[in-house]
């Protein structure tokens, strides 16, 4: 019996995972179909709910939902629980919903496999304190970086951020002004602001010798942030079309036991 997933959200018609596990079900053989569900803005619950009693086997969650996939979750990984956001949930047998959130390792993995850069002995710059920023920091902590500083326009949600990850590392938070004089190995855009082509306030010498820059957005040509990094020194440029595919793959090990070769996916999107 062909099982079901979905990825949710509002709006959804954009969205390439479909593409994507279509793909990586072609690649292990597996028997699913996944499609895309728009859910009201005031009903992701009952969305939700309504999915798993038609039989689904699980979702990914996108913007504006992954709060909401939190609460929604009766079981959540360590990940997920310090996030406060979950992009995956898994519908087990016995009606637990498992909520985890896979976009930290999709982001590191993309970083340390797919563009060779080790986090370890780095200093990294996570620019912005919003959910993208939260649902990454416990991965990237885990890869034992030798500083990670969040800078945010509203620092006192940095400054917090950094109080309530501080058991798992070396970490700071603040403004764009505490950047002065400070450079970074790897620098990681989680902000919005590429959507609106916009720019943080970025001091354009933070970028190391070498140095990554990293926009977790995508799209035709490189974001407004990829192209002050490339104007400001910054060696190595990449968006986030590679973490998409990763995080992707990585709820199709949670629900399928079975992790499908990335590589081929990612060159699909790059040449479509």
């Amino acid at each position: 019996m062909t099982d079901r997933y979905a990825v949710v959200g509002n709006p959804i018609g954009h969205s390439k995972s479909p593409l994507i596990h279509a793909e990586f079900a072609r690649q292990t053989g597996q028997d699913i179909t996944y499609t895309a569900m728009l859910a009201p803005l005031d009903g992701f619950a009952m969305a939700v709910k309504a999915f798993q009693a038609e039989g689904g086997r699980g979702l990914n969650v996108t913007v504006p939902f992954k709060q909401q996939a939190w609460k929604v979750a009766t079981r959540l990984t360590d990940r997920a629980q310090l996030a406060e956001a979950v992009n995956t949930l898994k519908f087990e047998a016995d009606g637990t919903i498992l909520g985890d959130n896979t976009d930290g390792a999709g982001l590191t993995r993309d970083i340390s496999e797919n563009h060779g850069i080790s986090f370890e002995g780095k200093r990294v710059l996570l620019m912005g304190a919003g959910g993208a920023a939260r649902g990454v920091l416990l991965p990237l902590l885990l890869q034992k970086p030798a500083q990670l500083a969040i800078a945010n326009r509203t620092p006192e949600k940095a400054v917090e951020l950094a109080r309530h990850f501080a058991s798992y590392g070396q970490i700071e938070g603040g403004s764009y002004a505490r950047l002065a004089d400070r450079q970074f190995d790897i620098v990681i855009n989680a902000t919005s602001a590429s959507l609106s082509d916009q720019l943080p306030p970025l001091p354009p010498d933070v970028f190391a010798e070498g140095a990554l820059a990293y926009d977790m957005m995508y799209g035709k040509g490189l974001t407004p942030f990829l192209q002050f990094a490339q104007a400001n020194g910054a060696e190595h440029l990449a968006d986030g079309l590679g973490m998409l595919v990763e995080q992707a793959a990585e709820s199709f090990l949670l629900w399928r036991g079975v992790r499908p070769l990335t590589q081929p996916v990612i060159a699909r999107l790059k040449s479509c």
